[in-house]
């Protein structure tokens, strides 16, 4: 999935503020998960209740929204923004 169509299956929910796939620095593959920003936590909520589990390409999609990360020993990275 692009980050393209990540923005287009939840636009259908309410408006995006953005949609970024994440990816692998070295060979630029998917990570296998991504995050939306919508405009609020209503629109948020209507997307997460219907895409959840939905079949996208053969596999369940799982949407949640995004809890802080807890605190993790030196040198393990991550990407710290919130997700939908």
């Amino acid at each position: 999935m692009s980050d393209g169509e990540l923005r287009t299956l939840f636009e259908e929910y309410g408006t995006v503020e953005s949609a970024d796939i994440i990816t692998n620095r070295e060979s630029g593959r998917s990570r296998g998960f991504g995050f939306v920003e919508m405009q609020d936590d209503t629109q948020a909520g209507a997307a997460i209740e219907a895409l959840n589990s939905r079949d996208i390409d053969g596999r369940p999609l799982v949407v949640n929204q995004a809890r802080p990360r807890e605190d993790r020993q030196r040198g393990e990275g991550g990407d710290r923004r919130e997700r939908w």
